[in-house]
């Protein structure tokens, strides 16, 4: 052994930051403050109390080391109570949550630090917690099952990365919520599409450098894109297949849960000038390999390698391409590797849009726009952002209105192929009125990428807002099969509007309470909607509770800054929505 360092048994601690990279787009000092102030009132408070240290600290996380497997789990709940509390006062979109395992095992210790299997297994079951949850090893769990008071939920087995054998997870889910991770096991398998169906899952960085994550994001994307635009296939959307980032996948456990038959998988290593990317099809009911290959070439040339990629997918799985299919799968939207990375990253902007995360990927799509001033989805980007602030009353209407139109109109004229052009144009349109114009430029997106959940989900909501809403539900349903993993996105919400238009009320309450189940905390609109169901079926007790909710978390919301009304075509619908929604209590 070398000199300075020892081995011994430790309860270790990993605790991660829910969200991070989104709280610091969002407001930097803010967030860098608000970690400080949580450091110093609760975190090291209780690492006093319950005899633990801190032994490493990264931008989004700690590494901490206890005496015992107990003092480490109650240090644990301890913390995630504590968030829990402070964060009632807190809007949602600025509340710090953490993720937490604890793990005990072998470890080397060298100086303050500490390396080792033990530290390995805690920091790779920490992001198998819920938000506001801990997860905890088998080892540990065993030590403290009969000692403490806690219930736990079985995770089940899980295979990690550099761990040879799988890690029976236990988990306490916070707060009382019930666990999402359950939900996949408990509900009906999804029924496979009449088509050969694929899910891509992320790429893994293989380069050794975290700043190349999005090169791979990116890679990834594009090939979902391209395959989406087939119509003889069926394409999961990169928000579902995104669930598994950076896990250990059993193939055949993420084909159930997408609900496809074929999963792509794949990893890319950018050194220099040079990229490889290696990639393999596997059948997700058997498990087998159908397809291998492995790619080198000149960075320059990566979206060249894409569509060779691309193309052998396509051939393994004997579709055949229809029409101009051939030609769209060769288009390549834009060269430049800067301006895609941080298309992607801005693309990824979480779910509500709330003014500072729309404010934040305003931002990047500029920057997006100027690296490739011939790139369409810089300027889709920015059009669809500013018909956000509009809808949500976060800037002048008229003038951004007229703004995002000439984006949208922009984006189509450079790249006619690409499909969020159309979804930007139709969001554009429906803020103008335009509703059958609408509907026509989301109908261009289907054909043009027919796999497109988000173009299929808007035209759903388009039907809706122009009188048709019993013909929205469809297009929604859907957008919620090809994306049926999407764990912060509106579909849901969607469908609970729709519902409501339809004057479905139960219908509605049903799927906004469904996506606050699943998705946790909701924006403005889905408590609005949600509180003024409760108020039309007669459960007045249900409509104050949203209603308070909407009070504690959004307390500067008002009606009369919601331009969401103007979206619908009927002025008699306008009306009678309005009125209701005042009748329930929503400040007008």
């Amino acid at each position: 052994m070398i000199e300075g360092t020892q081995r011994r048994l430790a309860a270790i601690v990993a605790a991660d930051v829910v969200g991070y990279s989104r709280l610091m787009g969002a407001n930097e000092t803010g967030t860098l403050a608000a970690l400080r102030a949580l450091r110093t009132e609760l975190v090291d408070p209780l690492v006093d109390k319950h005899g633990g240290r801190i032994f490493k600290t990264m931008g989004d996380g700690l590494l901490l080391e206890f005496p015992s497997v107990a003092a480490a789990v109650e240090f644990a709940i301890a913390t995630q109570e504590g968030l829990v509390a402070r964060n009632e006062a807190i809007p949602d979109n600025e509340a710090i949550r953490f993720r937490i395992g604890v793990h005990v095992g072998d470890v080397i210790i060298e100086g303050d630090d500490i390396f080792g299997n033990g530290v390995i297994i805690a920091a790779r079951i920490e992001p198998l917690a819920e938000p506001d949850g801990v997860s905890l090893s088998d080892d540990a769990y065993r030590q403290v099952r009969d000692r403490l008071d806690v219930t736990w939920e079985d995770g089940g087995e899980h295979e990690v990365k550099n761990v040879a054998r799988p890690i029976q997870v236990w988990r306490w889910p916070g707060g009382g919520q019930q666990s999402p991770v359950q939900a996949p096991a408990k509900a009906a398998p999804l029924e496979l599409p009449d088509k050969p169906s694929i899910a891509v899952l992320p790429f893994d960085n293989m380069s050794g450098d975290p700043e190349q994550e999005y090169f791979a994001d990116g890679m990834t994307e594009d090939l979902i894109t391209d395959l989406s635009k087939i119509s003889g296939l069926f394409v999961v959307a990169r928000n579902s297949s995104f669930v598994f980032k950076g896990q250990s996948v059993d193939i055949r456990e993420a084909a159930l849960r997408l609900g496809v038959r074929y999963v792509l998988e794949g990893s890319v290593r950018k050194a220099g000038s040079r990229v490889r990317i290696n990639v393999q099809l596997i059948d997700g009911l058997s498990g087998g390999h159908l397809w291998a290959e492995r790619y080198d070439g000149a960075v320059e040339n990566v979206f060249e390698l894409q569509d060779d990629v691309a193309a052998e997918v396509i051939s393994a799985l004997s579709v055949r391409l229809k029409g101009d299919e051939s030609e769209r799968l060769q288009h390549v939207h834009t060269h430049n590797l800067g301006a895609y990375e941080l298309y992607v990253r801005a693309k990824a902007t979480p779910y509500p849009p709330l003014p500072e995360r729309i404010d934040a990927a305003r931002e990047m799509f500029e920057q997006v726009i100027e690296l490739d001033p011939d790139f369409a989805g810089g300027y889709a980007g920015l059009s669809w952002m500013l018909g956000f602030s509009a809808i949500w009353g976060h800037a002048d209407s008229a003038e951004t209105v007229t703004r995002a139109m000439a984006l949208a109109r922009k984006a189509v004229e450079l790249d006619d192929s690409f499909g969020w052009s159309h979804v930007a144009l139709g969001q554009t349109l429906m803020l103008q009125g335009q509703h059958e114009d609408a509907i026509a430029a989301v109908d261009e997106a289907v054909a043009r990428q027919p796999n497109d959940a988000d173009a299929h989900a808007y035209r759903g909501l388009l039907l809706a807002m122009s009188g048709r809403p019993e013909l929205g539900v469809e297009p929604l349903d859907l957008a919620i099969r090809l994306n049926p993993q999407f764990v912060n996105g509106p579909y849901l919400n969607m469908r609970g509007i729709i519902k409501a238009l339809a004057q479905d009320y139960d219908g509605a309450v049903q799927s906004l309470e469904e996506n606050a189940a699943r998705h946790g905390p909701v924006g403005p609109p889905a408590l609005v909607w949600l509180a003024t169901a409760h108020w039309a079926l007669g459960r007045q007790d249900e409509a104050g509770r949203e209603l308070a909710r909407l009070a504690a978390r959004f307390p500067a919301f008002r009606l009369e800054n919601w331009n969401f009304f103007n979206l619908i075509q009927s002025p008699e619908d306008r009306r009678r929505i309005h009125d209701l929604m005042v009748d329930a209590g929503v400040p007008e």
